[in-house]
């Protein structure tokens, strides 16, 4: 008889992961912003934070958002998909709203962040991706063979481990609990008597 032969499939192409097809180009796109956005961050809070906190500030909270984002859709597993949900909803939001607040009031970015203009400064690639991650992520949640099997109804007629039915549930014990409710006496179908038991 001859050995099963391992699947050579890598874990990252299994039906049931964010990791496969297009899901593999959102993550790259996602590593390079989480990685470009946390030098940038890093480098303008070590040498300069005091030019413009709040812009050094939210480009840091945008880095740690893209690396969440980043790890969250390469583990992709159904907790790991809520997760990235939560973190590509508040980078859609923070997009919109610090883009919203550098057009608004420039005076409070004199240098721009990450999500500055709606991310004019990487060609408005923090404004679609984003949607982007949540459309993909959309797709696994609606998938049917990502989600939890329904527990399956117990059926109390049937014997449990080798026993009978259980008392009052089969047909003839409802009749009897019914009558014995009603004040009737039960008859006994097989001995054709009364049953006062």
């Amino acid at each position: 008889m001859s050995e099963p032969m391992a699947s050579s499939k890598p874990a990252a192409s299994r039906p049931d992961s964010t990791r496969t097809g297009p899901g593999r180009v959102l993550i790259a796109v996602y590593a390079i912003f989480a990685l470009s956005a946390s030098a940038r961050a890093a480098v303008q809070i070590a040498t300069k934070f005091s030019h413009a906190p709040v812009a050094y500030l939210l480009s840091a909270f945008a880095a740690v958002i893209y690396i969440l984002a980043t790890v969250t859709l390469a583990i992709g597993s159904p907790a790991a998909r809520r997760i990235a949900i939560l973190s590509c909803s508040v980078e859609f939001v923070g997009v919109l709203a610090i883009g919203t607040w550098s057009i608004a009031d420039p005076a409070t970015f004199p240098d721009a962040t990450v999500w500055s203009g709606y991310g004019s400064g990487y060609g408005f690639v923090p404004l679609v991706l984003p949607v982007l991650g949540l459309l993909w992520l959309r797709r696994w949640t609606r998938r049917p063979g990502t989600q939890l099997p329904a527990e399956p109804e117990a059926d109390l007629t049937q014997p449990v481990d080798g026993a009978g039915p259980a008392p009052g549930v089969g047909q003839l014990g409802i009749e009897q609990q019914g009558e014995h409710d009603r004040g009737v006496e039960p008859v006994d179908p097989e001995r054709g008597r009364v049953n006062r038991d």
